[in-house]
């Protein structure tokens, strides 16, 4: 089993378009928090001693995490169930 939910590739090839990321234009912010987010070292930021539980659902990520609560910042969107929206219907957090 594996240690975190791993989100689905975004350069994998669907019907429509060929790629997630045709969907997302180049100068969205949303592109700018992803690069970000993975540029920092998270063990150093303290993520590192969150360990998952060995039974039950693997947690998400917290670099996913991350991403989804700055995106949320960026675009004033304070509320974790708006969140939790968002994530399912807009392209942009997919």
């Amino acid at each position: 089993m594996a240690r975190f939910i791993c989100g689905a590739d975004r350069h994998q090839i669907t019907l429509l378009p060929n790629r997630l990321d045709d969907y997302v234009s180049e100068d969205n912010p949303v592109r700018v928090v992803d690069l970000f987010v993975d540029e920092l070292d998270l063990t150093a930021l303290g993520f590192a001693s969150m360990m998952p539980a060995a039974t039950g659902r693997p947690g998400y990520h917290p670099a996913t995490l991350l991403k989804l609560y700055l995106y949320g910042y960026v675009n004033q969107v304070t509320s974790s169930r708006r969140l939790e929206r968002e994530a399912g219907r807009n392209v942009e957090l997919m």
